[in-house]
């Protein structure tokens, strides 16, 4: 009975001294940061799509604000993120056996600045850059708005985790 008690005592210890700093999504948010801000990213590639700037905010915010305990903030936060967009561009990326393009690429780009109030050593800036093929025998306007959806939710991925997870 004394060790079952002992064990209890020894586990809640345990859990008290790690509640706060962790969630299960593996987010690491330093004891003392209440809220994030999330700029809007201007868009300055030499190719704008009109929707970009403003769904690649909205979803870093949603995603900061679903995956930790922190409370998105209009003004300056705890933590910051800001930044823009530096690269949308399309390309071929591959040839078929006829020297014919068979693959485009479309590639966006964006450099973040990452603010820690509260351990400045976390800060950053860091350009992040992903890409999705898809056939040329399709029309870009067609496939546009999923391949954009995609490469949003990886950036933002990039970005959640090179801010808050600690890995």
């Amino acid at each position: 009975m004394k060790t079952r008690a002992i064990i209890s005592l020894l586990a809640a210890l345990l859990l008290a001294a790690c509640s706060g700093g962790y969630s299960f999504t593996g987010a690491s948010i330093p004891p003392g940061a209440k809220t994030i801000s999330v700029a809007t990213f201007p868009n300055y590639a030499s190719t704008v799509n009109p929707q970009l700037s403003q769904k690649l905010s909205d979803d870093l915010r949603q995603m900061f604000a679903s995956q930790t305990s922190l409370s998105v903030s209009d003004d300056e936060g705890d933590l910051r993120v800001s930044g823009e967009i530096t690269g949308y561009d399309t390309r071929a990326s591959a040839l078929s056996s006829s020297d014919e393009v068979s693959m485009n690429r479309l590639t966006i780009t964006i450099k973040v600045h990452f603010v820690n109030t509260v351990d400045p050593e976390a800060d950053f800036d860091q350009q992040f850059s992903r890409y999705r093929d898809y056939a040329a025998s399709q029309d870009f306007s067609s496939v546009e708005s999923g391949l954009v959806a995609e490469i949003v939710s990886e950036l933002c991925e990039d970005v959640f985790n090179k801010a808050v997870v600690n890995w």
